[in-house]
């Protein structure tokens, strides 16, 4: 006896690796017939666990992520979730052209079907998607937690698929396709209508960028691939808005919902604005003052060390790249913004007041190298050291 059913139009799709279904759900009632499968391998040669074929282990930081972004007024999952249905869940009637009537259905367990009937809530194993799904789920009850708010899925249902055809279908999914670069994705921020803190800090990018006298002319790679025409640009605008943004926002992604829902954000203290220096200046849409105060700042770093900041060539040149660039956005944040304006904050130092906090380190041009500096956290963990006068040049020189 059939205790759940769920209808859903539907079109059948052939591929070659296999034929499926394509239509949509409406998430609460994916909520309820999904459910995802970790399968773990653990290799002799290294002694790790991997996981592999289903599904990868949840990550409850993005799960996060997506349910902020759900809460905004323009939220969006154009893409497929993927889901394995059982063929004794599943019927399917063509009309024509493919499309037709796709039925979900599991049995009353009490109603003495076979002991293999599976229940409602196990009834689609998700192979791609599972962090959209929770995020629509409550963390303590995983039932759905949106109320009554209407969001359609878009699914692909794959029948009666193997442990092993799912598993391939998983690598195709995740492998054999190109993840979007984050540089790409902050430079089509710019086709937003609406104000955000990620929106600003493209802008200033740019603007920095595009403007010849600038320490950051023509440096910054904006697509995430470069620039044709340029000969090098050693940082990426990845790592200039994510660095940008903690001047402005402790969660950027709430603020653009409040304001794309026409919502004013509240200025800051100034104790908040010890953590966000920007966030006031940003919210009276100073973002010309934002940056002429980076155009200074990076003017003095270009005066103090002009021979690396101009050397674009040498791979091995730390100063002008990524991991510097993040540290000195983390020092002027922490240390140099806070001390030069007091309680001031929207002040726009000269580069001669943020020169002051450079001139006395005594680190030489040819001292940025990936020898004295090593690639990744831990270079740019000791740069900002060196930044806070913690560490001198002798005892890099003792390390060697």
């Amino acid at each position: 006896m059939r205790e759940f059913e769920l209808e859903l139009a539907a079109i059948a799709v052939s591929q070659p690796i296999g034929d499926f279904f394509i239509t949509s759900i409406p998430a609460r009632d994916l909520v309820e017939i999904s459910f995802a499968d970790v399968r773990r391998l653990v290799t002799d040669e290294r002694d790790i666990e991997r996981y592999l074929g289903i599904q990868r282990p949840l990550s409850t930081r993005r799960v996060k992520e997506i349910k902020k972004y759900i809460e905004g007024g323009d939220a969006t999952f154009p893409t497929a979730v993927i889901l394995a249905v059982d063929e004794r869940c599943v019927e399917f009637d063509e009309k024509a052209s493919g499309c037709g009537l796709l039925k979900l259905y599991a049995f009353d367990p009490e109603a003495g079907v076979d002991e293999d009937s599976i229940p409602w809530e196990r009834i689609a194993k998700v192979l791609d998607g599972q962090h959209r799904i929770a995020a629509f789920m409550d963390e303590k009850t995983h039932e759905y937690s949106f109320g009554d708010r209407e969001f359609d899925i878009n699914v692909a249902v794959f029948v009666g698929a193997d442990v092993s055809e799912q598993a391939s279908i998983f690598a195709t999914v995740n492998l054999a396709q190109t993840k979007v670069n984050r540089s790409l994705v902050y430079d089509l921020t710019e086709l937003a209508k609406t104000r955000s803190p990620y929106r600003t800090c493209h802008n200033v990018a740019v603007a920095l960028d595009d403007e010849e006298s600038s320490p950051l002319y023509e440096r910054i790679k904006r697509l995430g691939t470069a620039t044709p025409g340029r000969r090098r640009e050693p940082l990426t605008q990845a790592a200039f808005v994510e660095s940008l943004v903690a001047f402005i926002s402790t969660d950027p992604v709430a603020d653009r919902n409040r304001q794309l829902a026409g919502k004013k954000l509240r200025r800051a203290s100034v104790g908040e604005l010890a953590v966000c220096p920007f966030r006031n200046m940003y919210i009276d849409k100073a973002d010309v003052d934002i940056s002429e105060i980076l155009f200074n700042y990076f003017d003095a770093v270009r005066q103090k060390w002009p021979r690396s900041w101009i050397n674009l060539e040498t791979s091995g040149n730390l100063l002008p790249k990524s991991n510097a660039f993040k540290a000195l956005m983390k020092f002027l944040r922490e240390d140099v913004y806070p001390d030069i304006v007091g309680s001031d904050f929207g002040l726009i130092p000269s580069t001669r007041q943020f020169y002051k906090y450079f001139k006395d380190l005594d680190f030489r041009d040819s001292d940025f190298t990936t020898k004295n500096f090593s690639p990744g956290n831990s270079g740019q963990a000791m740069f900002l050291k060196m930044l806070r006068g913690e560490v001198t040049r002798e005892d890099l020189l003792e390390l060697d």
